[in-house]
């Protein structure tokens, strides 16, 4: 099978996003005290009722809020399309520029998110800050034809930006929560 098959590119994301979840499991269990018990007792106490998402709570959330969801859920669709599909074509550079004005304004708009305290940047934020940094770089790669660092740059990006931190809006207490599980 040829190296950039669809099929090889599919293989690759579901195993890095697998990695991805497994890290993110494995860091909330050590911040956790590392035990078993400890995990189990936290995932216990959650309130968890799985039911249709509630989208009334994106639109009555402010503005920058409403920004930063519509274009994670651009970027994920076509990050995934990307990461999948064939790489090279006008298609692809299309579909990638899409995706990297979606990837910014993703970050630009989390940079007017302070919930976790209101008044200052989170942990979360770095995110941000690695996103507006590595982007243009990982484009700059793209037009010097260093495709091996650009796939890298991108799919980290992907990665980083869009699973890792996606995972934690999926925390008790926030918003993406409260839509799922509230």
């Amino acid at each position: 099978m040829s190296q950039h098959s669809p099929l090889t590119g599919t293989r690759n994301l579901i195993r890095t996003i697998a990695i991805s979840v497994a890290a993110t499991g494995l860091l909330t269990w050590l911040a956790l005290g590392g035990r078993t018990d400890g995990f189990l007792r936290f995932l216990s106490g959650l309130d968890m009722r799985l039911h249709w998402p509630d989208f009334g709570l994106i639109a009555r959330a402010p503005l920058q809020i409403q920004i930063h969801v519509a274009s994670v859920a651009v970027a994920l669709i076509i990050g995934g399309a990307l990461l999948t599909g064939v790489k090279g074509n006008t298609q692809h550079r299309v579909l990638g520029w899409t995706w990297s004005v979606a990837m910014a304004s993703a970050a630009i708009s989390s940079l007017f998110i302070q919930t976790i305290r209101p008044g200052h940047f989170s942990f979360l934020h770095l995110f941000a800050g690695w996103t507006l940094i590595a982007l243009p770089f990982a484009i700059a790669q793209a037009r010097r034809h260093n495709v091996r660092v650009h796939g890298r740059m991108m799919t980290g990006l992907f990665v980083g930006g869009l699973v890792i931190a996606g995972i934690t809006a999926f925390v008790p207490g926030r918003m993406m929560w409260e839509m799922m599980f509230g």
